[in-house]
């Protein structure tokens, strides 16, 4: 029936699987829970370790890092039944039925997802950064994911048929972060893959600092910019290369860049400060992606 896959790195999974299995117990389904640490050697493995003792579960660390796109990957071959339940190490589950309403759900389709939030109140003014984008763009009710299934779709908190992902893995030719979803999604729609939106979402935990989230949207840029020239998606697939095409191929990134990196310390400032502005957030993306364009042209 389910197998549910945990990466972790550096984190405590042990009540996010007790909650899991109480649940799958509660239903009577056939279930396996695996959780794999990526080579954190966290003094916190010492209470995943208890999640050797629940039946049908199990944890291991690993000695060699594999990157967070290999190490689903490997969850993934390990796993026994026909539906995988991707839920990342500091997903917490917020609702009795979570489990109950994925099996409700899963008839006729290849992937479910439930969705995400983020708490009411940020836990600090330094994770304002995360919180925010997390909160405000991308938490969404079921009913406005279902109008853009592909775009919509996050592989955490998402059911998928192992037949399906065999299909379509994670690249884990891609060293850096970001744009894991963007990817498998397109690689989904290709297939043509029937895609569930479904109201069962998880709360995200462990929120980045705003400087950690910076850094990893920089990553992740690098990433999707390197996605749209080796055309592993298409333009019209992602609103931030459609404008970033439209910007390269009326010949005024150079321009932007140039703004960018005249306004991009006070950029800094704010988003890695108390007060966050979202709207200079889109902008800092954008004028990155420019900067990342004028360098290679530069380079040549």
């Amino acid at each position: 029936m389910l197998s549910i896959l945990v990466p972790i790195y550096n984190y405590n999974v042990y009540p996010l699987v007790v909650a899991l299995h109480k649940q799958c117990t509660d239903c009577g389904i056939a279930f396996e829970i695996l959780c794999q640490d990526d080579a954190s050697n966290s003094n916190l493995n010492s209470f995943n370790e208890e999640v050797n003792t629940l039946s049908n579960c199990s944890f291991i660390s690993l000695k060699k890092n594999l990157a967070h796109r290999e190490n689903r990957n490997s969850l993934a071959a390990q796993a026994q039944f026909d539906y995988l339940l991707f839920i990342d190490g500091d997903s917490i589950i917020i609702d009795d039925h979570y489990i109950k309403k994925y099996i409700d759900n899963l008839l006729d389709f290849d992937v479910v997802y439930g969705g995400r939030l983020h708490p009411e109140k940020c836990p600090s003014n330094n994770q304002k950064l995360r919180w925010k984008y997390g909160k405000f763009v991308e938490d969404k009710a079921s009913e406005n994911r279902k109008k853009k299934p592909y775009l919509s779709l996050l592989f955490n908190n998402t059911v998928i048929k192992k037949a399906c992902f065999n299909k379509v893995k994670f690249d884990t030719n891609r060293k850096k972060y970001g744009h894991d979803d963007t990817q498998l999604s397109y690689a989904l729609s290709l297939l043509q893959c029937k895609v569930n939106h479904i109201e069962n979402p998880v709360e995200h935990g462990d929120i980045d600092t705003n400087l950690v989230y910076l850094n990893k949207t920089k990553e992740s840029l690098e990433n999707l910019i390197a996605l749209y020239e080796e055309e592993k998606i298409d333009v019209a697939f992602v609103k931030l290369i459609q404008l970033y095409h439209f910007l390269k191929s009326t010949k005024i990134t150079f321009i932007i860049s140039k703004i960018h990196s005249v306004f991009q310390h006070l950029l800094m400032k704010n988003l890695t400060g108390n007060h966050p502005n979202l709207f200079l957030f889109n902008w800092y993306r954008v004028g990155y992606l420019c900067a990342i364009d004028d360098k290679k042209i530069n380079s040549f």
